[in-house]
């Protein structure tokens, strides 16, 4: 559209007509956050797809940054997305956009995962299904095509992230024990439409094929253009941090902060492993939690059954006394996650009209059948309310204020995962986590965090390991002190740690984000409480601060210093 057809445009406006574009070139994207009219469709991956949607964004930048904001809420709303849009452009230009690929969150899992949001009620729902199946391959030689043109100019991602990538993708194909998963999606078809079936099943085949021959492009191909060193070093740390925050991370005194926020966590929790078992440590406290039948749910149906009943506990006790959740917000579906991808936990979000509702997934290791509760009640206030679900959800729903870029297309991790990591510690303040082994899980879950923002910092910059810390101290950080740090000074479940350190070394920067975030949150929230005195009301506070929606951690801060 030429230029002078925006010159008198309002930057809400904008915005929205970047999504609707944005959204008919990014299909996976549009269904992820419930924008209609595309579901059939597949996201093409090539290095001229990423070029027209690169373009997309900087003529939309261009038009939004030149606007004169209406009111302060477009002030906001233009600063939230030059910076979210210039930094996604800044990313581009790098070259680093076309070799994107880690364990967790890359353009084939996106692929994968999305068929967990499609609808299967009907049997129009599966033709939808069928039709995007069927796009899959060329969405996977999309994005080897995009790879091939990275490695020719030197971008490729670490060994380990090629490797282990090819092992998830072994899973999906159905190369390993577990069927495949694309054949084991048609097979729930619940319909006669002999000929749409026979779509279904070929579709499967076809898209089952592209995952083998991704993984076999991995190994055959790029592994050997891949470097084995897993660090990426200060420049792209810096970039990716920034990708993930929304600021400009200050690495030293962050890395010096993790460790002074390990060693507050860890005390506190030797006090309540005492009060758990006296004497304990912390591996013994958990142990004795662990062969607890009060906290054991067995089978991955128990499993779900226990989350729900959980989350709807707190979904009824929190609506109207600490949040106004309006009836749109009040259904959230716990559901464990199909087989292939990491272990632990993680949300999505509602569509636009709230047909599909928020959902919390839990990935299990295959085989297992014994979890443990206490290690979770946090997780599940994380993911589901007040963290995750509370905060995306209600931007959904702020369709008055915030525009479609702001509701639906603009997430970041220091936001978003420092309000859920600020959420449990809420709820605690609450009263929810009284039981000592609960309050148990939850200190282990921050312990984590904690961890989080010094290894990954420690590893991909290979910054040295204090005196004073009680681990090998003076040497410099690798992968194999991350893992030995996380399963020897936390009590997270190994399996999930050793899917943690892959995850830290294929995403540099998104980890610390969680406890840098929730600083952030805290500060703020007392910033605002000295402000206003015997005035203060925590309810209002939250209430205004989820409602500005997403935004880099910069950002926030001066939004929060204005409430």
């Amino acid at each position: 559209m030429p230029e002078d057809q925006h010159s008198d445009r309002t930057i809400h406006a904008l915005s929205d007509e970047f999504v609707g574009h944005y959204a008919a070139l990014d299909p996976l994207t549009a269904t992820a956050v419930g924008l209609p009219g595309h579901d059939a469709e597949m996201t093409d991956f090539s290095p001229e797809a990423l070029e027209q949607r690169a373009e997309l964004g900087r003529a939309a930048l261009a038009r939004i940054t030149a606007a004169t904001p209406a009111d302060d809420g477009e002030r906001v709303a233009q600063a939230v997305f030059a910076e979210r849009i210039g930094l996604e452009l800044e990313i581009y230009d790098s070259g680093w956009a076309h070799a994107d690929m880690n364990v967790i969150g890359s353009p084939v899992h996106h692929v994968r995962q999305i068929f967990d949001l499609m609808p299967t009620e009907t049997a129009d729902d599966w033709a939808v299904i069928a039709g995007r199946m069927s796009a899959v391959s060329d969405a996977v030689d999309g994005v080897i095509e995009s790879m091939r043109y990275a490695a020719a100019r030197g971008k490729v991602v670490a060994l380990r992230q090629v490797t282990k990538v090819a092992e998830q993708c072994d899973v999906w194909s159905g190369a390993s024990d577990e069927k495949a998963f694309f054949a084991a999606l048609a097979d729930q078809a619940n319909t006669e439409d002999e000929a749409l079936r026979k779509k279904l099943t070929a579709a499967a085949g076809d898209a089952s094929a592209a995952f083998a021959r991704f993984a076999s492009f991995l190994r055959d191909e790029l592994a050997a253009k891949a470097p084995e060193k897993d660090a990426v070093g200060e420049e792209r740390y810096r970039m990716w941090s920034r990708q993930f925050l929304g600021s400009r991370l200050d690495l030293q005194e962050a890395y010096e902060w993790g460790w002074a926020e390990f060693s507050r966590i860890e005390t506190e929790m030797k006090q309540v492993a005492d009060r758990i078992k006296s004497g304990a440590t912390l591996k013994e406290a958990a142990a004795a939690l662990d062969a607890d039948p009060r906290y054991r749910v067995t089978g991955k149906a128990g499993l779900e059954q226990w989350m729900q009943q959980l989350s709807d506990a707190a979904l009824a006790d929190l609506r109207g006394t600490h949040f106004d959740l309006p009836d749109e917000l009040m259904k959230l579906e716990c559901l464990v996650a199909p087989p292939g991808g990491g272990v632990g936990a993680y949300y999505t979000g509602p569509n636009d009209d709230f047909s599909r509702p928020g959902r919390m997934w839990w990935s299990v290791e295959p085989g297992r059948e014994d979890f443990s509760t206490w290690r979770e009640v946090s997780t599940v206030y994380h993911e589901g309310v007040p963290g995750h679900h509370l905060q995306i959800a209600t931007a959904v729903y702020e369709r008055e204020r915030l525009n479609d870029f702001q509701r639906m297309l603009c997430w970041v991790s220091g936001h978003g995962e420092g309000w859920a990591l600020y959420a449990e510690r809420l709820m605690r303040e609450l009263g929810y986590l009284e039981d000592d082994a609960n309050l148990f899980g939850m200190l282990d879950a921050h312990l984590f965090r904690a961890g989080r923002v010094i290894v990954d910092l420690g590893m991909h910059l290979e910054l040295e390991i204090p005196r004073g810390t009680g681990f090998h101290e003076g040497e410099r950080w690798t992968p194999e002190l991350g893992l030995e740090f996380m399963l020897n000074r936390t009590i997270t479940d190994p399996a999930q740690v050793t899917d943690e350190i892959d995850r830290y070394l294929g995403w540099p920067g998104q980890a610390p984000a969680y406890k840098l975030g929730e600083r952030l949150w805290l500060q703020a929230r007392e910033e605002a409480r000295a402000r206003h005195g015997a005035a203060f009301d925590l309810k209002t506070f939250h209430q205004q601060a989820l409602a500005l929606g997403s935004m880099g951690l910069d950002t926030l801060r001066e939004q929060l210093a204005r409430l």
